[in-house]
């Protein structure tokens, strides 16, 4: 038996690399699935901002609720909300149409 204690090899502390810390070439992460995460995060914004819209102005306001508003009120509100309603899924329609590149 050797009594004598081997060293082991010490690892030299390397230079950071760039970008990821795996390839310097590549960016620290896949931009395609930030292009996605986008369009997701725009149809959840805009959707709900529409939503907002139209509750303030049927709800809060009354434009559509038939025992509070005029009919002049109940004119203006509902063709408004079927004209915004397909000008959203329009909207949509087009951001969504694009085919991505599959991974």
């Amino acid at each position: 038996m050797n009594d004598e204690k081997q060293e082991e090899p010490t690892q030299q502390p390397s230079e950071p690399e760039s970008g990821n810390g795996l390839d310097p070439d590549k960016p620290p992460f896949d931009m395609d699935l930030l292009k996605y995460f986008i369009k997701i995060m725009r149809t959840v914004v805009v959707g709900f901002f529409w939503m907002m819209i139209n509750v303030f102005l049927g709800l809060y306001l009354g434009f559509g609720v038939p025992e509070e508003s005029t009919p002049g009120r109940m004119l203006f509100f509902y063709p408004w909300l079927i004209i915004s309603l397909a000008a959203l899924i329009y909207f949509f329609w087009r951001m969504w149409r694009k085919k991505e590149k599959e991974p």
